[in-house]
């Protein structure tokens, strides 16, 4: 596999987030379609309100596939607050940086747009992508049992440190 690249610009990606969150959460944690409805409505409705001033978007492209994304939400977090959404990376891709590169982009994009704060919600058990959220400056400020989309899960959030900086380790070059 080449390097990846990561594209910024508009949600025009929308439809392969959507498919790699689906076929990854299904496959490893037996979400439903619940789960699938949601993303596709919450996704379709970013994109269709998308400005570019408050809200951003990177894909990571490898081999001339889509092989990972994320978003901020600016305009849909509360006043001068900011939800960093939809992170994931292709599992053929994981472990080479890709993740780190696209968060990367995010938080810097945060940064850049002077948000007063940034969070995000994940859940126990996604060990590689929380260690690259605390690598980000991310703290876990409240955890939940949930159950909306099949199995119960611990839902828990993230805050960005608004003092912390990137460490060098999630500002590694992606590997080819």
């Amino acid at each position: 596999m080449t390097n990846a690249i990561i594209h910024t610009g508009n949600p025009s990606q929308a439809d392969m987030v959507v498919r790699l969150h689906v076929e990854y959460y299904a496959r490893h944690w037996a979400f439903d379609g619940r789960f699938e409805a949601q993303v596709e409505r919450e996704v379709a409705e970013f994109a269709a309100g998308f400005a570019p001033s408050r809200d951003g978007f990177w894909w990571a492209e490898s081999d001339g596939r889509f092989v990972g994304a994320v978003a901020v939400d600016g305009t849909r977090s509360g006043e001068g607050g900011a939800r960093l959404r939809w992170f994931i990376v292709d599992e053929s891709c994981r472990g080479r940086g890709v993740g780190a590169a696209l968060l990367e982009r995010a938080v810097a994009f945060c940064r850049e747009r002077g948000f007063a704060s940034v969070h995000l919600w994940t859940f126990a058990g996604l060990d590689a992508a929380r260690r690259l959220y605390e690598r980000c400056g991310f703290v876990l400020v409240e955890e939940a049992e949930g159950d909306g989309w099949g199995p119960p899960v611990i839902e828990q959030k993230f805050e960005l440190d608004r003092q912390a900086r990137f460490s060098p380790a999630a500002t590694r070059r992606i590997k080819s």
